[in-house]
């Protein structure tokens, strides 16, 4: 976790954790920058500016950009050279990030100038801050990056509030960044030395987006366990393949752990072991250690790749001021976090993919052990649950296509100058749609669950099912006739998404 101080999170570049962009992002916590950083930034700033007096080229100081790196720049036409960097790299499209993934991508952009390597202009870093503090938010269009050289289309759009140019929102309206500045009593800024690329070449989309969706993939694998239990309790599974001594025998962590947390929440159930038809379950209930525990590792695997990329220096060229030079490098290409985060899609989805069988066998009177079909007494003149399964399928059906890596396809550009390229941008925007659709299918499993186990003869749950069975009655009422089901999937997944089930995830943990 960053230092907090006063309720303020210090910025240093080295200490960034996930909780901390989440608490700026969604909580809206402020930020300010160590002592340390600022003497660093502003050492760095002062070596760019001895580089552009000097007459030697210089990449991105004194030359163009890209293949244009040949074309140099002299001093007095380097603040156009930035400026234009700016104006002409805000290319765009689609719609724009929400507010929290805007929040996100100016916290990463300002940690990774906290570091010192990007020779920025610290009045650029202040009003940046500033902008984030007072919540003036650029429009940052969703679509346009290629994953290398970093997001540089759409960083653009960030940088263009600095400039007073774009588009903001500001009290949460629309309007012109200059307006939006002038009515929070900033000045936009003049850029010069590095500063264009010091705020556009980098990971910061990628990495901001990505870590939103490894936060709700940590919610969503809490969610669909929280969930399987229910079913589990709901249809009557055997609790003797969550026996340690299987699980230990693979050594699978995730897989070990799984088994641990159902047995939890299951310990002093009644419904369970109590199916006298049969002496084994369908494998959507026999393997939710081995299914959910793999993901639980894939999550695992992409926090090991996010959290030392939250305080990465990625923007290019990078500057050493202990030995006064400036070199050029690639940490700008997004591949490490393309791979992970295109992982991060897949494990998801599959946290879905087993939920929408369970809630198929909930519904369907042939797989249910003796529900009523659609979990509905009054079957024919009520519907009851039958849609919500169709809307199931249709999420899990969708997430397929979206866990297609993004990762595996590369166009070059710059005139083949950059020629390899990791699409690492669409990666996180995916991954994060995928753990959306997941919460909606988990929203659906645990409202047919806690149907089903009201539809049956009452039995004790067990100690932490019964904590996420009063979770759901708490937010939505028994099915006693059809009403609109939209209403309920979206609360249950808003509470999802928020992490309320996590809380009770945390009391089983504590017991």
């Amino acid at each position: 976790m960053g230092k907090i101080q006063e309720n303020i999170l210090i910025l240093n570049g080295h200490d960034l954790t996930t909780d901390d962009v989440y608490r700026v992002a969604v909580s809206k916590q402020q930020v300010a920058f160590s002592d340390d950083a600022r003497g660093k930034m502003r050492a760095s700033f002062e070596l760019v500016k001895k580089i552009a007096a000097s007459g030697k080229a210089s990449y991105g100081i004194s030359t163009g950009f890209g293949e244009m790196s040949k074309v140099y720049i002299s001093e007095e036409n380097n603040a156009e050279l930035q400026h234009n960097l700016i104006v002409s790299h805000a290319c765009g499209v689609g719609e724009a990030f929400p507010e929290a993934a805007s929040r996100a991508i100016i916290l990463l952009r300002l940690n990774t100038l906290a570091s010192g390597y990007s020779g920025v202009n610290p009045k650029v870093t202040d009003l940046l801050m500033s902008c984030l503090n007072a919540n003036v938010l650029p429009i940052i269009p969703q679509q346009g990056s290629l994953g290398a050289s970093g997001d540089l289309a759409n960083l653009a759009h960030m940088a263009l509030l600095l400039i007073g140019e774009g588009r903001a929102m500001s009290g949460g309206v629309e309007m012109s960044a200059e307006e939006a500045l002038a009515n929070n009593n900033l000045k936009a800024v003049e850029l010069s030395g590095k500063d264009g690329l010091a705020l556009i070449n980098g990971t910061t989309i990628m990495t901001a987006v990505g870590t939103l969706a490894l936060l709700q993939a940590e919610k969503c694998m809490q969610a669909a366990t929280a969930a399987a239990a229910l079913t589990f309790e709901a249809l009557h599974g055997f609790t003797a393949a969550y026996d340690e001594r299987i699980h230990h025998l693979r050594q699978q962590q995730g897989q070990i752990l799984t088994a641990r947390y159902m047995l939890q929440l299951l310990e002093g159930s009644e419904y369970a072991n109590t199916r006298l038809e049969d002496v084994q379950d369908p494998y959507t209930l026999r393997c939710i250690p081995q299914v959910h525990g793999a993901s639980m590792d894939a999550i695992n695997y992409v926090y090991s790749i996010i959290n030392p990329e939250l305080n990465a220096v990625t923007d290019n060229p990078l500057v050493f001021v202990e030995t006064g030079e400036v070199i050029s490098g690639g940490n700008f290409h997004g591949q490490p976090l393309a791979l992970a985060l295109d992982f991060l899609a897949i494990a998801s989805a599959e946290l879905a993919n087993i939920s929408e069988r369970r809630i198929e066998r909930l519904v369907n009177p042939q797989l249910s052990g003796g529900l009523p079909a659609f979990l509905t007494e009054r079957g024919g003149l009520n519907s009851g649950l039958m849609i919500s399964q169709y809307t199931a399928a249709s999420l899990v059906s969708e997430n397929k296509i979206l866990a297609h890596p993004a990762s595996v396809d590369s166009i070059p550009s710059s005139a083949n100058k950059e020629d390899h390229v990791s699409m690492g941008a669409i990666s996180a925007r995916k991954a994060l749609k995928v753990t959306e659709n997941v919460l909606h299918v988990i929203a659906i499993e645990l409202m047919s669950a806690a149907q089903a186990l009201d539809l049956q003869e009452k039995r004790q749950l067990g100690r932490g099912t019964q904590l996420v069975y009063d979770f759901v009655r708490e937010h939505i009422s028994f099915l006693d006739r059809d009403r609109v089901l939209s209403d309920d999937i979206i609360k249950l997944k808003e509470h999802l998404s928020q992490g309320t089930l996590s809380h009770v995830w945390r009391q089983v943990q504590e017991v």
